[in-house]
């Protein structure tokens, strides 16, 4: 099995942008001496609970303060975006950090309308389908992207759907898919993929023990609960979780909505990664956390590395 990192660089509750940005920098060096594959950040527009709104920002710092991790977006959102900037800024980074860096590319807004609206400029866009070739396009001899002749970084196409898998399999691409957000597709994508290599994404909170492990998860299920009853919250402290007067309504759709959070020890983590790995076929998992406290981030990646072998 091999483990990858997908960090937002979630603005916690009491937090800011700076210190969330700096907590990335500082976890993918952690993630570099541990020996994780790749290191992913993506691209969000105002979401007060996300910093990572630049990826090709974010992975140029993240490239120069690491050694051997893969550095890569997790991703790019191709309708935001010129085609051909993206292939000069990721053309760009290849050529700086050769054999280093990834693009992955999704088709998902990225934010709020209002947001996204700002975003596009209210240009008119191509299909999805269009912006992909093109993309594809500017990483040939011919290319006007100049920096990206000779520099095309591995292209992987992130999605959440059977759709997405067909899509990447026909035009022969890497696929990311994101079992965080939609764990009961899973299997059927990897089913559904033909193309040269899969990964998963999911999201996994360890800490030492399985009672450690549940109280630090109840910061993301006190935030999935306010985004249920219509209120978007940053990610609580789990002294804050633990303290919110639940009811057996609350405790339900926490039940019926936190599932894809696996939660536990590392040998509990590693029993429920090994199910993932065997529903999939996928020798690679790429890990988000979301956890409150950054000492303990770091510490559930530290025991995450333990189950490797």
């Amino acid at each position: 099995m091999r483990l990858s990192v997908l960090d937002t660089s979630p603005i916690v509750a009491g937090s800011t942008a700076q210190q969330a940005l700096r907590n990335t920098v500082d976890l993918a060096g952690l993630a570099d001496q541990l020996g994780f594959h790749r290191y992913w950040v993506p691209e969000h527009h105002g979401m007060r609970g996300v910093a990572s709104s630049a990826p090709a920002v974010l992975v140029a710092e993240l490239a120069n303060a690491t050694r051997n991790l893969r550095v890569g977006s997790g991703g790019v959102l191709l309708p935001n975006h010129a085609p051909i900037v993206v292939a000069e800024q990721f053309g760009t980074l290849e050529a700086l950090h050769p054999g280093r860096i990834d693009l992955g590319i999704g088709r998902a807004p990225g934010g709020p309308p209002s947001a996204v609206e700002v975003v596009r400029g209210g240009r008119t866009e191509k299909t999805y389908d269009e912006q992909l070739d093109e993309l594809l396009s500017y990483f040939t001899p011919d290319s006007p992207a100049i920096p990206a002749i000779g520099n095309a970084p591995p292209i992987w196409l992130l999605g959440s759907s059977p759709a997405s898998a067909q899509l990447a399999g026909a035009r022969g691409l890497r696929y990311a898919f994101a079992h965080h957000l939609n764990p009961a597709a899973t299997a059927e994508a990897a089913r559904t993929y033909r193309g040269p290599e899969m990964l998963v994404s999911v999201s996994v909170i360890v800490a030492d023990t399985d009672e450690r492990a549940e109280w630090l998860a109840g910061s993301t299920r006190l935030k999935v609960l306010s985004r249920i009853r219509g209120t978007r919250i940053r990610l609580p402290s789990p002294e804050d979780a633990a303290a919110y007067p639940y009811t057996e309504d609350d405790r339900a759709e926490i039940a019926a909505r936190s599932g894809s959070v696996l939660v536990g020890s590392p040998e509990t983590v590693t029993r429920k990664l090994r199910a993932v790995l065997d529903d999939t076929g996928v020798d690679e998992l790429m890990v988000t956390s979301p956890i409150y406290h950054h000492h303990d981030r770091l510490r559930s990646y530290d025991l995450l590395a333990s189950t490797v072998d």
